[in-house]
């Protein structure tokens, strides 16, 4: 079996995933932003994988996915400058 390009992006974005979990699950604190920013970035790496080796379920997955880590990003984004002022 061969890894492609969009393959190895892909797997990029499951190791996100991964630590974004891992951190989670280990934090004494969880730090929103970085939580969401690894979700978004790691959705959006898998999405394109999925451009390239599609695959519709988790398409759906993903574009979910990717949704609720940006909204969740957003709202940390806004309560961090909301603290700031």
């Amino acid at each position: 079996m061969t890894i492609d390009v969009a393959d190895a992006i892909g797997m990029i974005g499951s190791l996100l995933f991964i630590i974004a979990f891992g951190y989670a699950n280990a934090a004494k604190a969880l730090d929103k932003l970085l939580f969401n920013a690894l979700n978004v970035v790691g959705a959006i790496l898998l999405l394109y994988s999925l451009s390239v080796h599609f695959n519709l379920a988790a398409m759906v997955l993903e574009v979910a996915w990717a949704m609720i880590a940006l909204w969740g990003l957003i709202s940390a984004l806004r309560a961090r400058a909301g603290a700031r002022s």
